[in-house]
């Protein structure tokens, strides 16, 4: 199966003066594809993509709102977004970055739609469905992209079934992707004794009874080992049950607390706690080691497991070896979680889209499709796929079996679907899940018993209230 991810080989340079938008100044590296790459690139987006001399929206800038530069380099040693560079090098667009930060990036943008100073797009995941696009940030986007067009044979369903409200489309789905998966390093497990994780994946070994021996074996407070750091971790184990909390189901979003394997996941979370499997984050102002460096403690044996999306070694090769493990060596391996030994013999990973909303108030709807459009090309077309590829292997020093992984991964996301919306829904109700959830952390956890008790009704309650906004019924505040 053909690999995929956003990365391109980086053959010639040059360095242009410009100044990045934000609040900090950054200096964009432009990067160029070698001639042969580029040729073949075009030559087939000739054949699969809109005519350049009649689409709309070619030749134009388009200003795209998020904490991070999708688009662009700021260092030599990083890739090319493929789908950006065939926007630009066949429609003639650019792409203007409006710079926000993480935590304040919906009031951001809000301020911006009310001041009629809008962006034209922005990402979407599961943190921007529904809420956002109830509340009109986000509109819908029907008008600007034909999903019976063969191009998005792949993500029409999921766009629909997912990511729409009263049969409209809110999200340019130019694919999909897994969220969490377990990364470790292969010289600790061998150094433990330990069997490879990856291996046991592929021999159907991987379980969760495996895997918390492991961890509560690694574990000893005093040597400041913990098997378990991250801020995703628990929920990855919940989605291992193929179950979510909150799930949208034939157009109404449905509470899913009562179902069994959501027990099973807390009392394995309730466990690892008790058991001093996890890094006490509680203890330590709130936040993961090394103030939440994403993999901390893995490259020196302090952090067994570290569940993270596959952005957390997406880096330079310098800065992934000092984190995770020297990546040339073959250190740095990731494998789907585990699944549950009494379950139905799946192993789940929740599925995020990869995409675009278009913003209230966009100028240049149209363009951002053209963008939308080069971003699923590089997904289904085996010539952008080997140059992706590629690129992995040569500039962030991808092993082979993290390429085959990644494609495993890829495959279980899509046959295997489950789609956690929780950090979409209104505030009252993601915190009330978010509480249930949690609450078998920390010094005083509770059980999944107690926690159900306190939050079922609380959560039925604002259920109801969301399918309320969802249908017209109720205006969102």
């Amino acid at each position: 199966m053909a690999k995929r991810l956003i990365a391109i080989l980086m053959v010639a340079l040059m360095i242009v003066a410009l100044v990045g938008c934000g609040s900090s100044k950054r200096q964009i590296v432009q990067l160029t594809l070698s001639t042969e790459d580029s040729t073949a690139i075009l030559a087939a987006a000739g054949i699969s993509l809109p005519d350049a001399e009649t689409v709309e929206g070619t030749n134009t800038t388009i200003k795209f709102h998020k904490w991070t530069d999708d688009f662009h380099n700021y260092s030599e040693d990083e890739v090319i977004n493929t789908g950006y560079w065939t926007f630009v090098n066949k429609y003639g667009g650019e792409v203007e970055w409006i710079e926000c930060t993480y935590e304040n990036r919906f009031d951001d943008l809000a301020n911006l739609v009310l001041s009629s100073n809008s962006p034209d797009f922005t990402t979407c995941s599961v943190s921007t469905f529904p809420y956002y696009c109830i509340k009109g940030i986000f509109v819908p986007v029907d008008d600007y992209i034909d999903y019976t067009d063969p191009l998005w044979a792949g993500t029409a369903d999921f766009a629909a079934n997912y990511f729409s409200i009263g049969g409209q489309n809110y999200a340019i789905v130019t694919d999909i992707k897994a969220t969490t998966v377990i990364a470790y390093n292969r010289r600790v497990i061998e150094e433990w004794g330990y069997d490879d994780p990856a291996e046991l994946y592929y021999n159907d070994e991987w379980t969760w009874d495996v895997f918390y021996e492991m961890c509560v074996d690694f574990t000893d407070p005093d040597e400041d080992r913990y098997a378990l750091d991250g801020w995703y971790w628990e929920q990855a184990i919940i989605d291992s049950t193929g179950v979510t909390v909150i799930a949208l189901e034939d157009g109404v979003f449905v509470s899913d607390i009562d179902n069994p394997l959501l027990e099973e996941a807390e009392s394995l979370i309730y466990d690892l706690n008790k058991n001093d499997c996890v890094y006490p984050r509680w203890n330590n102002s709130y936040q993961c080691r090394n103030s939440n460096t994403v993999g901390a403690g893995v490259k020196e044996g302090l952090t067994l497991f570290y569940p993270v999306e596959k952005w957390g070694f997406t880096d330079t090769v310098e800065n992934i070896s000092s984190v995770w493990g020297d990546i040339t060596e073959g250190e740095v391996m990731f494998c789907p979680m585990p699944r549950d030994d009494d379950g139905d013999g799946n192993y789940y990973l929740a599925a995020q889209p990869v995409g675009y909303h278009i913003i209230q108030g966009a100028q240049n709807p149209e363009a951002v499709y053209l963008l939308s459009a080069c971003e699923r090309f590089k997904v289904i077309d085996p010539t952008v796929i080997d140059i992706d590829t590629k690129q992995l292997k040569e500039i962030y020093m991808w092993t082979d079996e993290m390429l085959d992984m990644l494609d495993e991964t890829y495959t279980l996301v899509n046959n295997y679907q489950i789609v956690n919306f929780t950090s979409g829904c209104q505030t009252a109700l993601k915190d009330a899940v978010g509480n249930l959830t949690g609450g078998t952390l920390g010094n005083n956890p509770s059980t999944w018993a107690q926690l159900k008790e306190t939050y079922s009704e609380r959560i039925a309650y604002y259920v109801d209230e969301l399918n309320a906004m969802f249908t017209g019924e109720i205006e969102v505040e």
